[in-house]
């Protein structure tokens, strides 16, 4: 094999550091960020997502910027309140770089800007408010602070979305004395908790009482009411028994005098069998359960008829014997 001529190596290299050149002046930006670039020391475009080239040797990627939100957390922060409390204050900073040209140039560390003024203006709206304003005026103090900082940081290219405060930490003296509080607090609202469930308990037992009373009155209304109902059916039921054992009686009455009549309606009663019938009629009375019995006057004749009809029938029975 023979040597390869020096002038190919030196065209090779060159080629190869053309190529070099080449891709390394290709940038791809991704989504959500920008590439500012510098031509010869000064700001000359700005490159947005997508593939640019950046002429070598003359322009340069000086920065690249995130257009997403971001979150900072500052330190807690030593603060004295209106009525002299000495508090320890933390905040959380939602900001968004909405101008990647002013951010880059206006302001040398944006951050450091951010926390120093956000102490500041904390300070002084905590200074206006007691202890006890600051711990529950939270949201006001935070949306105070987050137009204060918004006006502020326009000029730098940014916007602040949101500011919270995450912890107000008071004195442990002032910490203890709030959970004395706060357990007394609860304390009493357990005791209120109970007292009105005990209300509440006396009200229900009360209320089933009176209602356990009406319900047994009426079911003794209801059984009165049945009761007299049931006496009466059988008041009713006894009426209608009577009746019917009267209209019974009678019918046999009726029909033991129409046998009678017609056994007898071919012979003509004497008087002496009308006295008989009267006898055995008195004997029937004489048989019932009345402890006194009256007798008409005119029965005692009929009691005297007796011995004569006796001695009729005797000497009736003599003659047939002779």
């Amino acid at each position: 094999m023979g040597e390869i001529p020096v002038t190919t190596i030196i065209i090779g290299v060159i080629v190869l550091f053309i190529a070099i050149i080449l891709l390394s002046s290709i940038r791809i930006v991704r989504q959500a960020e920008v590439y500012l670039v510098e031509r010869l020391g000064k700001y000359h475009r700005k490159m947005e997502s997508g593939i640019h080239i950046v002429i070598p040797f003359i322009e340069r990627v000086a920065s690249k910027k995130s257009l997403r939100e971001t979150v900072v957390d500052f330190p807690p922060q030593a603060m004295i309140t209106k009525d002299n409390v000495s508090i320890q204050v933390d905040t959380v900073v939602f900001f968004q770089i909405t101008d990647p040209v002013r951010h880059e140039y206006e302001i040398a560390n944006a951050l450091a800007a951010i926390s120093n003024l956000t102490a500041t203006t904390l300070r002084n709206l905590i200074g206006e408010l007691d202890l006890d304003e600051t711990l529950t005026s939270r949201d006001t103090v935070n949306s105070k602070l987050r137009t204060v900082l918004d006006q502020a940081t326009d000029k730098w290219g940014l916007k602040v979305n949101r500011v919270e405060i995450r912890n107000i930490i008071p004195p442990h003296d002032i910490q203890n004395a709030m959970e004395r509080q706060m357990q007394a607090e609860r304390l009493r609202r357990e005791q209120v908790l109970n007292a009105q469930g005990e209300k509440e308990s006396k009200i229900l037992r009360a209320e089933g009482e009176k209602q356990s009373k009406v319900l047994e009155a009426e079911g003794e209304r209801l059984s009165q009411v049945e009761r007299a109902r049931g006496e009466k059916d059988s008041q009713i039921l006894r009426a209608e028994g009577e009746a019917e054992a009267i209209v019974k009686l009678a019918e046999a009455k009726a029909s033991a005098e129409k046998v009678v009549l017609e056994t007898w309606k071919d012979i003509a009663p004497t008087p002496e069998m009308v006295q008989l019938r009267s006898m055995e009629a008195m004997e029937k009375v004489a048989e019932g359960k009345a402890s006194k019995l009256v007798i008409p006057t005119d029965a005692t004749r009929l009691l005297g008829m007796v011995e004569s009809v006796k001695e009729v029938w005797r000497d009736s029975e003599g003659k047939e014997k002779k």
